[in-house]
């Protein structure tokens, strides 16, 4: 890696700013060849095909696939140059097709500006606080919120249990600071009579009832809004942006598909269970909301 950087910075002639580019974006293929035990010199033309489905798994836009594509190219022309490799895996892989609609990812100080832009003297302020914030801290489906139980909520192990597509199950690392505007919710919410059937739903509407997902999805656009966002700004908006920030972060690629629910890309071998200290430990980590600001 070090001999690559060099390569980049003399021969190259990259700025400082685009050789910092290239190696984070090796630093992802190098995270994805160590959880398949392999070195990146051992990456074969079938790994790097997925390694791109991942990519495109956890929503990565084209764009940005592109991108990271084109510096693990740069990186295996390198190590046939120096003769570390004998061919190179990346010479069939093509780049994936980019639209012209750019994605709507939102930056981190635009999630806060949307959460501190909630007016938490209101009725419904601490509910759409904590609800946004376990959006967005836990990357859930809009369908995952609306039906995510109290009981499904584990504040000392720091999980929530999310029913997904297809009822399947799993096990969502929760931040502190989601289950603190939880905690602060259960006040209000305590003091709305839940209908039949809706005792154990977590986020109650005034009727007693669950929210509905457009009304989650009127939520989120007030509160963007309110905040000067300009994005067209969608519950998906905060699972993209969720799976995208932990991926720049440097979290690794199986611990953001277990988180988001989805399955794995290959057929050919069974799904690697991935740790749960593990898959709590690399996602809060690595999560925005979850480190110091200054």
């Amino acid at each position: 890696m070090s001999r690559y950087d060099t390569y980049l910075r003399l021969e190259k002639s990259l700025s400082p700013n685009s050789i910092d580019a290239y190696m984070t974006d090796l630093d992802k293929l190098a995270r994805f060849a160590e959880t398949e035990g392999k070195k990146l010199t051992d990456i074969t033309y079938d790994d790097l095909q997925q390694f791109v489905a991942q990519l495109r798994d956890i929503g990565i836009h084209p764009r940005s696939q592109a991108r990271i594509l084109s510096g693990i190219k740069s990186f295996y022309h390198f190590l046939l140059l120096d003769g570390y490799i004998s061919t190179d895996p990346t010479e069939l892989i093509e780049s994936p097709k980019i639209g012209l609609r750019l994605p709507e990812v939102l930056t981190l100080g635009e999630v806060d500006r949307i959460l501190d832009s909630i007016d938490l003297t209101t009725p419904e302020g601490q509910r759409n606080r904590a609800m946004l914030e376990v959006l967005y801290s836990c990357g859930l489906r809009v369908s995952e919120l609306v039906g995510l139980r109290y009981s499904d909520v584990y504040p000392k192990e720091g999980f929530v249990r999310v029913e997904g597509k297809g009822g399947k199950q799993r096990l969502v690392p929760i931040s502190d600071t989601a289950l603190r505007e939880i905690r602060n919710y259960l006040i209000d919410r305590n003091q709305v009579v839940a209908k039949k059937g809706f005792e154990d739903i977590l986020f109650l509407s005034r009727r007693g009832t669950a929210l509905s997902r457009i009304m989650v999805f009127h939520i989120i656009k007030e509160q963007a809004e309110k905040a000067g966002v300009q994005k067209n700004v969608s519950p998906h908006t905060f699972r993209h942006s969720f799976a995208t920030h932990l991926l720049e972060g440097g979290a690794n690629l199986r611990a953001i598909q277990e988180m988001l629910g989805h399955e794995k890309i290959t057929t050919t071998e069974i799904y690697t269970h991935i740790d749960r200290a593990f898959l709590r430990r690399e996602i809060l980590e690595h999560h925005p909301r979850n480190k110091p600001r200054g």
